[in-house]
């Protein structure tokens, strides 16, 4: 059974999907949204993703070629109305594992998903490593230069975005949009929430590796 995340903007199409592979055993989370599923895929794993074309927010082409960028490996099925031979060419060399056509059959659905997680073979762990910083992701713990570093739940996800990121410029509001989406609290948050985990990852140590990015954001990255 496998943990699959479905990014459909068709509500009659991503329920349904939802009720088929729930009632298969899959646990299931799903979105309508392009950036709302960036942001719920920084902060959690997935085995599979389903993933439509045309979306708002940011279309399915876009959100496969970041997660990519970024070092998602999560294996992306995409779903879409466009049959042409070209249309494949474009979805499977942006970093897609296969591409099924509107309208499909839920058993033709299921079949291809088995046939991707057989395919896909899944590390012993999951760590992120940047510079002497690691976080592992299945044990919710991180290290640097093998001492262990106590985070909040709030300090650990920036971390992992800056970590995602490295070394590109995570903006403020990008940042903001993962941790918050469109409930942001007051500007002070974001900055209370920075200097804590600097005070955690960096002051020990001799080389601070989170930088600010005057009137642009944050990045972690070696000297």
């Amino acid at each position: 059974m496998a943990k699959i995340l479905i990014i459909e903007d068709n509500q009659d199409i991503r329920y349904n999907l939802v009720d088929f592979l729930e009632a298969k055993g899959h646990q299931t989370d799903n979105t309508d949204d392009g950036l709302k599923a960036l942001a719920l895929l920084t902060l959690q794993q997935f085995d599979i993703i389903i993933l439509d074309i045309m979306l708002p927010g940011m279309d399915g082409i876009g959100l496969c070629k970041e997660l990519r960028t970024r070092g998602n490996e999560t294996p992306i099925l995409f779903l879409s109305a466009r049959d042409s031979v070209q249309d494949r060419i474009e979805g499977l060399s942006n970093g897609a594992d296969d591409y099924l056509v509107k309208p499909f059959s839920l058993a033709e659905l299921e079949l291809r998903i088995g046939a991707i997680l057989r395919r896909v073979r899944r590390p012993a762990s999951h760590i992120l490593q940047v510079a002497d910083i690691a976080m592992n992701l299945d044990e919710l713990t991180v290290t640097r230069a093998g001492v262990p570093v106590r985070l909040n739940p709030m300090t650990f996800k920036i971390l992992k975005i800056l970590m995602l990121k490295s070394p590109s410029v995570v903006t403020r509001e990008e940042m903001e949009h993962e941790l918050w989406g469109d409930d942001r609290p007051d500007s002070d948050s974001l900055r209370t929430h920075m200097h804590n985990l600097r005070v955690a990852i960096d002051t020990p140590f001799d080389k601070p590796l989170i930088r600010t990015i005057s009137g642009f954001g944050w990045t972690l990255r070696k000297e």
